[in-house]
């Protein structure tokens, strides 16, 4: 297994373009909420108010991915997964109809802000060579987050070592 610092290195060598970075703030945290409401049916069982659901199981299961990628954006994408499973088990009481268009549109949202950054990159979403992609999507937002804060340069001084500093792209010429 690749360790955080090489998954995060391989996924920003195709998120290079500020504006597509800007994009994924909004756009990652959509689909992946977007995904938890949608694997928030079926509750398997209740365990005082909380259901047991699909979206429960595999935000657990990524929340220690990510825990065992890197511990402190692993602790911050699980308070972010925890947040979204508690909204998704708020959509169990929807009807279906309003459940599937809620999760369906969020994700839509989500997926055509990730493809308008890419137009900006000139570049093709890093998942489309390897699917481990769209579990480091959610990692690397928090990572630029926290190098937004001014933390975690260290980081940040890795991964720009291996793939350069962010930067604007000049458009391609027709």
């Amino acid at each position: 297994m690749k360790t955080g610092v090489e998954n995060l290195t391989t996924y920003a060598a195709y998120h290079r373009d500020k504006r597509n970075i800007a994009t994924h703030f909004f756009g990652v945290p959509l689909i992946v909420l977007a995904v938890v409401i949608l694997l928030s049916r079926p509750a398997f069982a209740q365990v005082g108010v909380i259901a047991v659901t699909p979206a429960l199981v595999l935000s657990a299961i990524a929340a220690i991915y990510y825990l065992l990628q890197d511990f402190w954006l692993g602790l911050v994408l699980t308070a972010f997964l925890a947040g979204c499973v508690a909204i998704g088990q708020s959509t169990i009481e929807y009807d279906w109809l309003t459940w599937l268009i809620r999760g369906v549109s969020l994700f839509v949202i989500g997926w055509v802000l990730q493809f308008i950054g890419h137009y900006f990159e000139q570049r093709k979403p890093a998942f489309v060579d390897d699917l481990i992609g769209l579990m480091i999507g959610p990692m690397f937002v928090a990572a630029e987050i926290a190098f937004a804060l001014g933390l975690r340069k260290d980081l940040r001084v890795q991964i720009e070592n291996a793939v350069g500093p962010t930067q604007i792209r000049a458009p391609k010429p027709a």
